[in-house]
């Protein structure tokens, strides 16, 4: 890849489900630096945390990691990103790639992967990254994001419900998946700065506020998402107490 980019990380202090995630201890670091550091062993030439709060960012730097302080109220985690980005001095044409900062056993891979696909798609605004499901249960679970996409591998639609669906599905109740497999969307994203930076200012979409799903409003917008689809399932993100539990077991530092 001919190209540099740079990993944002937006870590936002208040969590419902559990309070102070980033900060929440694996293997005696907080979980944020463990998201930067699993980031930087990517190909990114720097990875920097976008947080809300002074806690996050002492953390942070405590551990080496850089970090900088953005907007409190910002709505969604690309609105942090396009601040950071500004902050940051980042060109329209450069790529930011963004890693959920509760994702602390992502594969380095993949963010080469999602940054890469946008850097050799130049129609497209944004890239992310799916894979194939086999499990009945996911693929009917409102909580699982699928998503389709053409034959160039650009996003069509993403949705909560079950698709692609086939004609005679309901037939005899949903009992199998179609063929070819359906796709999980994983949430990873790369952008190119320009467009994330103009991005908060579109109007929401009907059908963004709809599956609550914020990409579908580029999609409304008429901006393409190439789609790299990967033959691995990534490891599971932290929303709950019982999530970082299974975290905690899995990681190996």
């Amino acid at each position: 890849m001919s190209q540099a980019y740079t990993v944002i990380v937006p870590a936002r202090l208040a969590s419902t489900r559990l309070p102070n995630k980033p900060l929440a201890d694996i293997h005696g670091l907080p979980m944020v630096v463990r998201v930067a550091q699993r980031a930087a062993l990517s190909n990114a030439s720097q990875v920097v945390v976008a947080a809300d709060s002074i806690e996050i960012v002492q953390a942070c730097q405590a551990h080496g990691v850089r970090a900088m302080l953005t907007q409190v109220d910002h709505p969604s985690g690309s609105d942090r990103l396009a601040e950071a980005s500004a902050l940051l001095g980042l060109k329209p044409h450069d790529v930011v790639v963004n890693v959920q900062g509760d994702e602390p056993l992502i594969n380095p891979e993949l963010i080469n992967q999602v940054a890469e696909l946008l850097v050799l798609r130049p129609a497209a605004s944004m890239s992310t990254a799916a894979h194939e499901i086999h499990e009945l249960a996911e693929f009917i679970n409102p909580n699982v994001v699928k998503v389709v996409i053409d034959q160039t591998q650009l996003a069509l639609y993403f949705s909560r419900a079950p698709i692609p669906w086939w004609r005679d599905g309901f037939a005899n109740g949903i009992q199998t998946l179609p063929q070819p497999a359906p796709l999980r969307h994983i949430g990873i994203y790369a952008y190119r700065v320009g467009f994330l930076q103009s991005f908060p200012t579109l109007p929401s979409a009907p059908i963004e506020t709809g599956e609550a799903l914020e990409q579908l409003r580029a999609l409304w917008h008429g901006h393409k998402i190439a789609v790299h689809i990967t033959p691995e399932v990534p490891g599971p993100g932290v929303d709950t107490p019982e999530d970082l539990e299974r975290v905690r077991a899995l990681y190996k530092p």
